[in-house]
Parts: C-alpha cells; structure tokens; sequence
C-alpha cells in the first residue's frame, strides 16, 4: 500500500497547493487555531521526522501533541521505513528511494493518506509550516532563523564548518520548496546556537589568534537544541526562572556532549569546532593528543582523511570494545561474560563524563544540578550510578531506589532529598523544541 502511494504520480501534488498551504497557514493565524508543524532532521543517508501539532497557547500550557514520527533509513537505494501515527502500530515497509526529496515527498505522501491512520493530516494544506534540525550555524545565527534565501545563503557559507551535515539539511530544505512551495515557511534550527553565548576565554583554543581571525576555528559546541531543552525542562520541574537555571546537562547517546549552563546561557561544553572533541562516545574518540593524528597516520599509512574517519567511525566504544558501539550490548556482555575490554570500555566512558562534570563545577563555582538525558543517560541506571559514583565530594547522594525506578521516557529526581547537588533525568525532545521555534518565527514573521 505504501508503495502505491508513492508512486501515485503528479496528480498528489495540486498545481496550486503552495496557495492553497498559504491560505490555511492565514486561518491558523488569524483564529489562533494549532499549526502542524512537519519536522524534519536529514543526515545523508537518513531522515527522522515527526508531525507536532502547536501553537503559542499550547507552548505556554504544554498541551502540544504529537501526531506521527519516523525514519527513513538507507536513502539512496532500497530504504527501509518505520513509521508510527501516535497511539498506533508501528509500520514498516521499503521503497526505492533515490535521495532527499524522494524520501521527503514520501513522508509527505505517507502523512496525506488513509494508509497512515493520521486523521489529522487529510492533505498537505493540514501541513501549516515546516522546521528543519540544521547542524551548524557558525557564528552568524546565533538563534532560529526563518529561512529566507539570505538565511539559505548562511547556512552554505557554513558548509566548511559542517561538510557532512549541512549539505543534507540544505537538501531537505530545497526539496520541501519544490513540493510544497517557496511561501510556506521553513524555519532553521541551529544545534550551534545555544552555545553562541559562550564566553571568548571557553571557545577560544590556543592558536595564533590569527587562525581565528581568518578562518573562525574556535569551539562551537552541538547538540545545542537538546540542552536548551533540557535546561527549559528543568526550569519548569522546578518552577524557576531563566536566570537561576544553573546546571550541567549530559546529553549521552551514540553521540555524548555536556553543556555548563549558568543563569540559564550556555558558558561551556564539551563537542568543539566538530562533535568529534570532547568526551567519549559511541564511535567517535573525544579527546585526545593532537599529535596522535600524525603518528597514526605515519605508523598505519593513513591519509589525514582516512585518520579522521577512523576517530570518527571505528572509535570510541566501538574501538576499545572491538564488539559494539551499543551500550546495552556492552553491559550485556559485561555481565554475562566478564569481556574486559566491555568493561574497559564502559569504565573509560563513566570516568571521562566523571572528569567533565568536575571541571564544569569548578568552571561554574558549583551548580544546583546535573541532568541526564539522551539514550544512555535516560535508560541507563547502572552507567548513571557509576558515572555519579565518586561526586560525593561534591555533595552528591544518589538514591539508588529512585535512579532504578526511573523508566523509559520518564522523567525526575534520582538523588536524595538531602543532596547538595542533585542529579535529575529529563528525557530530551528537540524535535518538540523544534516545532516550537518554527511556531515562534511564523508568527514573529505574521504578527496579524
């Protein structure tokens, strides 16, 4: 069925429908009605999305919903597709599928069609507006950004910062123009730009200041929109305002990164000028002695290209372990088989999260609480209790009864009542944080 819908034809397509997209976003704006927001996150081989029905009003009582999510895998050839309408069963299909915009128009197809169960979602004129995960920002947006063809133009002057990211977001990007229109908005949101309010003296490396100067080396810091989430998550749980959020987030997935937030702005974090600095992580090594990367290459006649690939693709728990970049697998085989090298492998991860966090307590003059969140940090009680072990100096208690208790998509406190410094998990949504943004700019763009 989903193959059928795909190939359809161009009769799906109105040759009218950006008008027809354009009126309908008038009448949500005019009666204040929810939007549709189409999220999309296009990696180059892979696009995750959701639909998340919002407005301001449901932003300030947290009453959004989210209608449908998925992934399409392997584009490019045969792609395998998972897709889920909130509520209901998982689908799961495969189609042929030769790039970006094949991958986009089926989503959009999926999402326009009885198939997909999604009542809310009859034509694409129920899709008021469209917001896209863009990696890199450099130093020019320093927060989301409506896409025009001048903000267009700045997200390809950033390519060099982000070759593999940014080309596949500015695809997406073109390729909803083409289906749906040049007038419906889109909105840009920058994993770089929560961290632009970092001080000089944290995003500075020590070079000749001139290598700054001419080509902007310096820290720019990821997973931006995952801690601004979970810094807003916090603020909320604990009925506080923007300034007096002060703590340090662990953003701990396939790809890890902390953030040191103080009076609620980013001051520092761990991923630098790429996500490859900073602490250990599924497949990418962190850091390290730059100096490595020459002997590597001398020792193993390595390009400088294929070093980098190695940092990026065959390291971290992938490379101590020499089994999986998995955390789940690695415990798995670390109880039942003892494997040194899993156990090395998650005994490296814990310590170098445990080095950070005491960094960014000096760094901060102390903080109120960490938060975890990501893959790991959120379904992981044993590598949340081992990477907290050893912070009792900082006045830390973990409750083992509340850290086992916390499930999956839950969220809350797993240190003791009594703790100085009390730990918390908040299972992070950026897609959420995404649509609320695209939400902002549409209506910053058509105050009426």
């Amino acid at each position: 069925m989903l193959l059928e819908l795909f190939n359809e034809g161009e009769k799906f397509y109105a040759t009218n429908v950006e008008e027809k997209c354009l009126f309908v976003l008038a009448l949500c704006l005019q009666y204040s009605l929810p939007m549709n927001i189409l999220v999309l996150n296009c990696g180059s081989s892979t696009i995750k999305f959701q639909l998340i029905a919002t407005d301001l009003n449901a932003i300030e009582q947290n009453t959004d919903r989210r209608l449908a999510r998925g992934v399409i895998e392997r584009i490019g050839g045969e792609a395998v597709l998972t897709l889920q309408v909130e509520g209901q069963t998982v689908q799961r299909a495969t189609a042929l599928l030769h790039d970006i915009r094949a991958a986009t128009d089926y989503i959009i197809r999926w999402a326009c069609s009885e198939a997909s169960g999604l009542t809310e979602i009859q034509s694409v004129t129920d899709i008021q507006a469209v917001g896209h995960r863009v990696v890199h920002g450099g130093e020019r947006f320093i927060q989301s950004a409506l896409i025009t063809d001048e903000v267009l133009r700045g997200i390809e002057d950033c390519i060099d910062l982000a070759p593999l990211h940014n080309p596949a977001n500015i695809k997406g990007i073109l390729a909803v123009r083409e289906l749906l229109g040049a007038g419906l908005p889109q909105v840009a949101v920058f994993d770089t730009a929560f961290h632009q309010t970092l001080p000089e003296h944290a995003y500075l490396y020590a070079l000749p200041y001139q290598l700054y100067r001419r080509h902007r080396i310096r820290r720019y810091g990821f997973h931006g929109t995952s801690h601004r989430y979970i810094a807003y998550r916090y603020r909320h749980l604990r009925n506080l305002s923007r300034e007096d959020v002060n703590i340090i987030t662990l953003h701990l997935g396939n790809g890890c990164s902390a953030a040191a937030i103080k009076g609620g702005n980013s001051i520092d974090t761990s991923m630098g000028m790429t996500p490859l600095e900073g602490l250990m992580m599924g497949t990418r090594s962190g850091d390290l002695d730059p100096s490595i990367v020459d002997f590597v290459s001398l020792k193993e006649g390595l390009s400088a290209r294929e070093v980098e690939s190695l940092l990026n693709k065959q390291s971290g728990l992938l490379g101590i372990s020499g089994l999986t970049h998995d955390m789940r697998d690695l415990l798995d085989e670390a109880h039942e088989n003892k494997d040194r090298r899993a156990l090395l492998a998650i005994q490296i991860f814990c310590y170098r999260v445990r080095k950070y966090l005491g960094a960014y307590l000096a760094a901060m003059n102390g903080a109120d609480a960490i938060v975890f969140a990501g893959g790991i940090g959120e379904n992981s009680a044993e590598i949340r209790a081992q990477i907290c072990a050893g912070l009792e100096c900082f006045g830390l208690q973990l409750s083992a009864e509340r850290n086992a208790e916390i499930a999956y998509l839950r969220e809350g406190l797993i240190s003791t009542d009594d703790s100085r410094l009390a730990a918390y998990v908040i299972p992070t949504d950026e897609e959420l944080l995404i649509a609320r943004d695209t939400v902002r700019c549409v209506q910053l763009s058509n105050p009426a």
